[in-house]
């Protein structure tokens, strides 16, 4: 999981930096590990990247420094590679910088069609630095240098969608050209799409018609591209869509082309995501991400009404785990009709703990991000809803915590089903033998390991529901969902 955000502007006097660098901020849960910008005007590329977070990296960076009216950014988080600043990105290659979130899952295959082609790379490098290389040998098949065309991009496209595999939510800048926008044809990762609407004159960019169509405007025009819509309406871009899977977008000083390269796979949107990933505020393949965990939260409240009647009478208050479960526990409360209470404090200073590289930093960095208030635990029955329960050793740690403020009894809820299963499309959970529900652990066990009194998921069908509910014209039944990580069935 990582967050990128890329912007045309059509006017050469403008500067694109300031958007990608306030559009970074908004993405920072997304990536703590490094950030990135680099800009084009179409003279040169310019660029800055290090480890850390956005504010820290482009701290006192004028736009004078990153000038150029189209770039891309990104937020790093590992799961594939070294963290350093080389495998920062975003990563280049003589004109073209590439931002890319997702994993690919056969790399092998990558190198060996590189090697095949005399290409000299690495066979430890890390599969975005795999995908630029792919993305770059394959355009110069196609390239009649030195003019550089549409046409070339969408065949250049068509080799890059068969040849790579697993998840890819990309933004490319070549320089003199613009910008080459794409999704993988399953569309695992979120690639939202917004414009300046008071820099539109023309056609407005979601009124295409046919398979492939140009746009041109009598006035200035802007265009950018987000992990997330809320990085978009942030910085006053007006949410048009979403990237479609398989489908490729350029942007350029001609307008804006869109083509479907690949239609052959089912779209299947990460069901992480809606659970804990992305901003409540954001619109992802057209569900509301705030809607989709308030329906997750009433959906547990049934569960507990329908399969566990008897510790109704017992609970007290219902307690979020701030801040992913917040909206999920206030429904519940609701429904449950008991009382809401907000006893655990995040220390809004410390970043999202799962993202961290390792659990010694885990660990710490939950000492400092949850405080309590006491009163509001002592000798109380405490139903705690969190997002979802992984390892389980952050888990064990909140309940120590609500134990120590007093608790008389904690039963630890997840909006999110058992997690069994590895990932391998860009979360962090690369072995089974790191979850605390991987052998199929009965809840019973999962509460002993953790200190629970009593252990509750919500089903995996009620999670998918949840998100269908918010627009069941794109999703239909959990096979519309990548949801490995829960059930390889």
């Amino acid at each position: 999981m990582c967050g990128i955000f890329a912007v045309f502007l059509s006017n050469k006097t403008a500067q694109a930096y300031p958007y990608i660098l306030n559009g970074l901020t908004v993405l920072q849960h997304r990536g703590q590990d490094a950030a990135g910008i680099h800009t084009c005007d179409d003279e040169q590329t310019h660029k800055r990247k290090n480890i850390g977070k956005v504010d820290k990296v482009f701290d006192r960076v004028s736009h004078t420094e990153l000038p150029g009216n189209y770039g891309v950014g990104h937020v790093r988080y590992c799961t594939a590679g070294s963290l350093s600043v080389d495998s920062a990105q975003p990563l280049n290659s003589d004109k073209i910088s590439l931002v890319h979130n997702g994993n690919l899952t056969n790399t092998e295959d990558l190198v060996k069609f590189l090697h095949q082609f005399g290409e000299n790379i690495a066979t430890d490098v890390s599969d975005s630095q795999l995908l630029l290389q792919v993305f770059d040998f394959v355009l110069r098949m196609h390239t009649e240098f030195p003019i550089l065309t549409n046409t070339a991009i969408f065949c250049t496209m068509n080799v890059v969608m068969q040849l790579c595999k697993g998840s890819f939510s990309v933004a490319v800048m070549i320089r003199g050209f613009g910008l080459v926008v794409f999704r993988d044809p399953r569309g695992i990762r979120p690639l939202c799409m917004g414009k300046r609407a008071d820099e539109f004159t023309g056609k407005r960019a979601d009124e295409f018609t046919g398979k492939r169509a140009d746009e041109f405007t009598n006035g200035g025009y802007g265009y950018a591209f987000a992990s997330e819509s809320v990085a978009l309406q942030s910085v006053g871009f007006d949410l048009i869509g979403n990237v479609l899977p398989g489908e490729c977008v350029i942007v350029n000083a001609h307008g804006i082309s869109r083509e479907i390269i690949n239609t052959h796979i089912a779209h299947t949107p990460c069901l992480f995501e809606y659970i804990y990933f992305a901003r409540p505020e954001s619109i992802i393949d057209g569900i509301l991400v705030y809607q989709a965990r308030k329906n997750m939260g009433e959906a547990l409240a049934k569960k507990i009404l329908r399969d566990y009647p008897n510790i109704l009478a017992d609970i007290d208050v219902v307690m979020p785990v701030p801040d992913s479960a917040r909206i999920s526990a206030l429904r519940a409360s609701y429904i449950l009709q008991k009382t809401y209470c907000e006893g655990l404090i995040k220390n809004a200073y410390v970043g999202r703990t799962f993202i961290m590289p390792s659990q010694q930093e885990r660990k710490r960095s939950l000492k400092m991000k949850l405080n309590t208030i006491d009163q509001e635990f002592q000798d109380k029955v405490v139903l705690v809803i969190d997002d979802s329960i992984v390892r389980g050793n952050t888990s064990k740690q909140i309940v120590e915590i609500v134990r120590k403020a007093g608790a008389k009894r904690i039963i630890f809820a997840s909006i999110a089903p058992p997690v069994r299963h590895a990932n391998i499309y860009g979360i962090a959970i690369p072995t089974e033998s790191e979850l605390i529900a991987s052998d199929n652990k009965t809840d019973e066990e999962i509460a002993a390991r953790i200190g629970a009194d009593m252990v509750i998921y919500n089903s995996l069908e009620d999670v998918v529901n949840a998100c269908n509910e918010c627009n069941g014209r794109i999703h239909s039944g959990v096979r519309g969902f990548e949801v490995s990580c829960f059930s390889i069935t």
